[in-house]
């Protein structure tokens, strides 16, 4: 099982460093083997006032939230029938039907929200959730009439917690992050295909999250292997590599960006740092018209799957994509040193913020850093673009970095907008960091 990381819930419990003990946000001794401290429900606890009367499993909330994400210093008391993996209903501290969610005492977040209201969750809301999300996408957003590769589901924002389902072509790409998802995929699965119209999938887990989750990874749910895909997207092709891939193997939610780019290089140069698979140059040089194109990524597999991106899109003639395998702080330094300058100039990093606290300083930084080397490779009058896609920074802070950087390097940007994922990655207004992806479009005016 390959690892990756995705969940951000994780980092709500500990901020980890390297080569620095865990530093633990509510202050409790670690437990041993690693483990988060486990929901003690079958502890002589005294039952509610009242609770004979609710409907069972149940699980009392000490305070009101609204996050998705539950953590056990947030809970009461829980019925002795409550099973991992199973749904429970959820009562606030007055005694009332909060919701419903999935349990696992034995997860960092014990709690998983899929529902708020004084109905009883049942497993074919669940169903209809899936049903909801993917006619979102196909029936609202005719995201068909685009492209073949987008989201179908984006977990707690679809009510879906732990369940993220990208589509490339006839291949469905699922993550999966709660062991109360794992346990319904044989269901789901042939449900999703006919909504969807596919017939073949990839499981991915990370290791990490299977240990905590207690996800049996041994028992994946049948299918032939997939390796590669093509796909389509405004007209542009692309590879979808599943084995060397990032995340479910492709990034959809800069659809968008990718096209905003390509109409405003025409007759430009452009600089796209951290590029992974090559979507932004490509749509800048075969659609956008751009004069000249410079890739770089630190990753040699990226790099890789971008020049076979190109070739792919060159049956009208080469793309001229200078690819270069180096890291993006280095090669910006280099330009600066050189005195080269760009039309345009694109940054799209990985996530640097992982962590609060100390964790989030220093990722912080790492966005100065780039940030004030990629405005340096921007010639006056050009057009600067950067993104971050780190849930835990907000829009406001990472336009905080931006702005800071450039009047350090005693710059002015004229910001036209600030973007994010298509309509596929909605986030929920009770979980502001499911907004991870933001996108500044500034002019650099001096």
């Amino acid at each position: 099982m390959r690892v990756r990381v995705y969940n951000e819930h994780v980092n709500d419990w500990y901020d980890k460093e390297p080569g620095r003990k865990p530093k633990y946000r509510d202050k409790k001794p670690r437990p041993a083997g690693g483990n988060p401290r486990p929901v003690r429900q079958n502890a002589t606890v005294e039952m509610p006032e009242g609770s004979e009367n609710w409907v069972r499993p149940w699980v009392q909330l000490k305070y009101f939230t609204y996050n998705p994400a539950v953590f056990p210093r947030m809970l009461g008391a829980v019925s002795p029938d409550a099973v991992k993996g199973g749904l429970i209903n959820v009562y606030d501290k007055n005694g009332e039907l909060f919701g419903g969610g999935f349990w696992n005492p034995q997860s960092r977040t014990p709690l998983r929200m899929l529902r708020h209201g004084g109905e009883v969750l049942q497993e074919a809301d669940l169903e209809e959730a899936l049903r909801r999300a993917v006619a979102w996408r196909r029936e609202d957003c005719r995201l068909d009439e685009v492209t073949n590769a987008y989201r179908v589901v984006h977990g707690d924002s679809d009510g879906l917690g732990g369940l993220i389902v990208d589509r490339y072509h006839d291949v469905l790409s699922l993550e999966v992050t709660t062991l109360g998802v794992w346990q319904r995929l044989p269901r789901w699965l042939p449900l999703l295909h006919e909504l969807c119209g596919t017939s073949r999938h990839v499981v991915t887990v990370d290791e990490g999250i299977a240990r905590m989750e207690g996800i049996d990874t041994t028992q994946v749910p049948p299918c032939e292997p997939v390796r590669r895909v093509r796909i389509v997207e405004h007209g542009t092709n692309y590879e979808v590599d599943f084995a060397e891939g990032h995340k479910t193997g492709f990034f959809c939610d800069q659809r968008e960006n990718r096209l905003k780019l390509s109409r405003l290089v025409q007759g430009k140069s452009l600089l796209d740092l951290c590029c992974y698979s090559g979507g932004f140059s490509i749509m800048a040089k075969r659609f956008g018209g751009a004069e000249s194109v410079t890739a770089v990524d630190l990753d040699e597999k990226a790099i890789a799957m971008a020049k076979r991106n190109a070739n792919i899109n060159a049956a009208q003639g080469p793309l001229r994509i200078d690819f270069v395998h180096a890291d993006a702080f280095v090669y910006a330094r280099q330009m600066v040193r050189n005195g080269k300058l760009f039309d345009v100039v694109l940054l799209d990093p990985p996530k640097f913020v992982l962590g609060r606290d100390e964790a989030k300083e220093e990722g912080l930084k790492k966005y100065n850093d780039l940030n004030m080397l990629g405005l340096q490779c921007v010639r006056r009058g050009g057009i600067f673009v950067t993104c971050s896609c780190s849930g835990l920074v907000s829009p406001a802070e990472f336009e905080k970095v931006v702005i800071k950087a450039a009047q350090r390097l005693g710059r002015r940007l004229q910001i036209m907008e600030m973007t994010g994922p298509g309509w596929d990655h909605p986030f929920l207004s009770t979980y502001p960091e499911g907004r991870y992806l933001k996108v500044i479009w500034a002019r650099v005016l001096v």
